[in-house]
């Protein structure tokens, strides 16, 4: 009888070591999100003088929940209902189009479509005097989307090799390109910081432009390394993948989204417009880590694979080349003087 009581505590009950594990784990858990809270409220659209009181007593109250009620279980509830009002608050929180932008962010976008005829509104060609001082101009164009041939992939190395900024241009045959980038809609005065583009506080931005402006700002201003690799698509695919990104386009000139640097940037939302015509929608570390999008496309065989990579990827080098043309109104053609064909 003893010896099946004791089987009986053995087995019908967590041990001590479990006990001590599972609540370690749960602290763990409840250390990361008190933390995602403080910096939600840190990061957030209450008064600047309000924000460390607020975020200083989430924090407190959060920690000290799960020590003083008890039982214990009843301090992590009582934390959880805390944190979910604090959810609830934080996904309130509206983006906006009507804000003090930036010259370069201030005017939005749109398309009309009829058609074949596809007339982009408001594309963008800054002309630059440096990467602070510089003239924005907008034009309008009309596009035949029988002539809509290729999509080229823009890699942007700012600083560490890990993180690349992408963009997307379309080719229309005897029309010119045009060229997306997925940024940040910053006010007047404002930075950015990664930490910040976790916490709604940039709106997101399809900034539809010139190669000259967007592309010539950054190998000739900011002296970012650049590289272009033509893609391999047929031109069906690229016609659905750019009247899929007109359509965001449009959208977010009607209604305001928040940018989000792990959800929705630059990389996550051009798979956004792909994956699902593509049905290459595996998920790849290196849709984060987007530095080695360009081996990810290699190794998909979305990029020219005729040469090595190591090879493929410095003749996609367009630095040199964009200081030459500058201004050039042939701007597209010669920084791809040379490049290694995509083809299809």
């Amino acid at each position: 009888m003893s010896h099946h009581s004791s089987s009986t505590r053995k087995t019908g009950r967590p041990s001590r070591v479990g006990r001590v594990v599972g609540w370690i784990f749960i602290w763990l858990i409840l250390l990361l999100l008190t933390g995602w809270g403080v910096m939600a409220i840190w990061y957030s659209n209450l008064p600047y003088s309000l924000r460390p009181w607020a975020a200083g007593g989430f924090g407190a109250l959060s920690l000290f929940l799960p020590i003083l009620v008890r039982p214990r279980r009843r301090g992590v509830i009582a934390f959880l209902c805390l944190f979910a009002l604090l959810v609830a608050w934080w996904l309130s929180i509206p983006p906006s189009n009507n804000r003090a932008w930036q010259p370069d962010v201030a005017v939005l976008p749109w398309a009309t479509i009829t058609g074949n005829k596809v007339t982009v509104h408001r594309i963008r060609n800054c002309d630059y005097r440096s990467e602070t001082d510089y003239t924005c101009s907008y034009y309008d164009r009309t596009f035949d989307l029988d002539k809509l041939k290729s999509v080229d992939g823009f890699l942007v190395y700012w600083g560490s090799p890990l993180i690349a900024h992408t963009m997307l241009s379309f080719g229309f045959e005897g029309q010119g390109q045009v060229c997306f980038s997925i940024e940040t809609r910053k006010e007047k005065g404002e930075e950015y910081s990664a930490i910040k583009g976790f916490f709604k506080q940039y709106e997101l931005t399809y900034i539809v432009a010139d190669e000259r402006d967007v592309v010539r700002l950054r190998t000739n201003y900011r002296k970012e390394d650049v590289y272009l690799y033509r893609l391999k698509a047929d031109p069906a695919l690229v016609r659905t993948v750019f009247l899929d990104y007109l359509r965001q386009v449009n959208r977010l000139h009607d209604r305001p989204e928040w940018y989000n640097a792990l959800t929705s940037n630059c990389t996550t939302n051009i798979r956004g417009h792909t994956a699902p015509y593509t049905g290459k929608t595996k998920l790849d570390w290196r849709i984060i880590v987007n530095g080695f999008i360009d081996e990810m496309m290699y190794e998909r065989g979305t990029v020219n694979t005729s040469l090595p990579f190591a090879e493929l990827k410095k003749r996609s080098y367009i630095n040199a080349r964009a200081r030459l043309a500058d201004r050039d109104e042939d701007f597209s053609r010669r920084i791809r003087e040379g490049l290694p064909g995509g083809g299809r």
